[in-house]
């Protein structure tokens, strides 16, 4: 019997770890700079199993194979993922350290590469290993990389400068409050990895990461403001050195390691959450002071500047234009049948498009049509397909990247003619009233984002259902559109950004969902910007949000029954803005649809 080719993969994986005299390797969607989304030349867990999630990790014995994904991808794995080869792991129920632990053979060694590995997930597996008296071993060349014969090339994409009127700060600016921070840190450097916290730095962006606007590229910031770029030379353009001036020296990429080596006695910050553990070596090993911290362009990019909330106001309500025509187009075609997932995905895009402004999707489109939806992160291609068909729910979500702005929603309609069943309606709508509880939030300063997360999931809850995703993450300004540290979500498990505080500026998504496995699934997601709340009377400082995300939401799925004065009210006052921003954008059939879906809900 022939070998598919997933499978021909992992056993010339298990060859060349034989070679390497290695027990096993680990395989995560990583890069040297710990992306969430890499470039083509980094899918090296995709390559090997098949599975297209944003994220996991894959582990290789000799005798077994697992592959560990969270909530999102439970069904999606079990879709891409050969199960004959490979066991399903879940995360958080369990850990790559907690299986190694368990399932290494004693004495053994396991390899790992450590360019694309943080330093908790080293130390912890680590210890786990102890257990079996085996030991993780760093490569010094990915074995992945010595069989993947046609890997892609990193891309030489030249870096693209973001303009001032965009950024709303300069550069120089940014690395002055950096220089300063460093100070009063006693701090000599910093080794920044993340690509977006360096494209925000530096005021620079680029192509090198589908969906995501940033160039591969490290930087050390100094504590007189000078900082160093390293970057491939063929991507730095005439217009990128006079932006950065005389302040920044442009050195190759390869230089990044001999420059941490020409860092010892110093004392350099690293983040043990976006740096990888070959920095930390690299630097130990030189005789660097090394001091964890979080990186210092994290909470300032977070915490976006008046320009960067008017641009985003601006994007919004130019995403929310293509949107509502892609609604009112699905309103009238996919009745009719002959759309699919596809089709609709490709529309949309079309739609945006439209815009001289876009500059890309900020994610692959998640177009899911029936049981597909039930996958939060379901991703689409020819395979997978489904028609969009008359009597059942539809859920797209989607998002663009604009110069001014990051964009991302969902809605989830349904497409008649047949109207939705009672649990159809009764789900929906406690979604809605879990989405409407985090618009109208109200929190005192100091309040994080797990302490808000309650609030969506409440009237689910009741019912005995949840969700297993987070109700929010941060979103970038013509950056990620999944950018921390803030989150709205669950704190077991300690789950990153949760414990942080959210602070005014701040924009995360308000997306609580329902998914009912081979039936549907349900998410209703804008995007809420952190703003200071001035309530008369007051202890102290609160906040509150405002909503940047105006597209009407599908009132054939609301129970009205299920829904209070509040909450209707708050429909009712959402549509009118969604009417007043998005209306003079609009003309014919298109605007008609638009004040048909903004008039007040009421309780018919």
């Amino acid at each position: 019997m022939l070998m598919n080719t997933h499978e021909a993969r992992l056993e010339a994986l298990r060859k060349e770890l034989v070679a390497r005299d290695l027990a096993g390797f680990v395989v995560p969607i990583s890069d040297e700079h710990m992306s969430e989304y890499v470039g083509a030349y980094a899918q090296r867990l995709a390559w090997l199993t098949g599975f297209g999630g944003s994220a996991g990790t894959a582990v290789v014995l000799q005798d077994k194979a697992a592959i560990f994904v969270d909530g999102r991808y439970t069904l999606q794995v079990r879709e891409q993922v050969d199960g004959r080869f490979w066991s399903y792991e879940s995360v958080p129920a369990t850990s790559v350290a907690k299986w190694l632990g368990e399932h290494a053979p004693e004495g053994s060694r396991i390899g790992y590469d450590a360019w694309l590995h943080g330093k908790p997930w080293v130390t912890a597996v680590s210890k786990a290993l102890e257990a079996r008296k085996a030991r993780l071993e760093p490569v010094s060349a990915n074995p992945v990389d010595s069989i993947w014969a046609d890997q892609p090339a990193p891309s030489d994409a030249p870096a693209e400068v973001h303009p001032t009127e965009f950024a709303g700060q300069s550069s120089e600016a940014k690395r002055a409050a950096v220089a300063e921070w460093l100070t009063a840190n006693k701090l000599d450097a910093a080794a920044i990895t993340a690509l977006d916290s360096i494209a925000w730095l530096l005021n620079l962006r680029g192509t090198d990461v589908d969906r995501t606007p940033v160039a591969l590229s490290f930087v050390i910031a100094h504590a007189d403001g000078t900082a160093e770029l390293f970057i491939a030379e063929d991507k730095v353009t005439p217009q990128l050195r006079q932006h950065l001036g005389n302040a920044v020296t442009v050195r190759p990429r390869e230089a990044f390691v001999p420059q941490l080596q020409a860092l010892s006695g110093k004392r350099v910050a690293v983040d043990p959450e976006r740096s990888v553990q070959a920095v930390f070596e690299v630097l130990g090993t030189a005789g660097a002071d090394v001091v964890e911290q979080r990186d210092p362009t994290v909470l300032p990019r977070a915490c976006k500047n008046p320009v960067e909330q008017a641009g985003h106001r601006a994007a919004q309500a130019r995403d929310a234009a293509a949107m509502c025509r892609f609604l009112h187009w699905l309103s009238v075609a996919a009745p009719k049948g002959g759309e699919s997932e596809l089709s609709a995905a490709e529309k949309l895009r079309s739609l945006r498009a439209e815009s001289p402004m876009l500059r890309d999707l900020s994610f692959d489109t998640i177009s899911a049509a029936g049981p597909n939806a039930a996958s939060p992160h379901y991703r689409v291609d020819e395979e997978s397909n489904l028609p969009i068909l008359p009597g059942s729910i539809y859920l797209v979500d989607s998002g663009g990247q604009y110069p001014d702005g990051t964009t991302d929603i969902t809605r989830t309609v349904w497409i008649g003619p047949k109207e939705p069943s009672a649990e159809h309606k009764d789900r929906y709508t406690r979604v809605l009233k879990g989405h409407i509880a985090i618009s109208r939030a109200v929190f005192p300063k100091g309040t994080a984002g797990s302490q808000l997360d309650t609030l969506a999931r409440q009237h689910l809850w009741q019912a005995g259902l949840d969700y297993a995703h987070g109700t929010g993450h941060g979103v970038g300004s013509y950056l990620s559109v999944h950018e921390g540290p803030q989150r709205i979500a669950k704190s077991a498990g300690g789950q990153a950004g949760t414990d942080q505080e959210l602070l005014p500026g701040m924009i995360l998504s308000n997306e609580p969902g329902y998914y009912k496995t081979g039936h549907y699934g349900i998410r209703i997601e804008n995007l809420e910007l952190v703003e200071p709340r001035p309530i008369e009377g007051a202890e102290g400082e609160y906040f509150g949000f405002e909503t940047l995300t105006h597209v009407p939401i599908d009132r054939t799925l609301v129970d009205t029954a299920l829904l209070s004065r509040d909450e209707l009210r708050w429909w009712d006052e959402y549509h009118a803005r969604v009417l007043e921003i998005v209306g003079p954008q609009l003309d014919g059939e298109a605007l008609a649809w638009l004040k048909q879906q903004c008039a007040p809900l009421g309780r018919g």
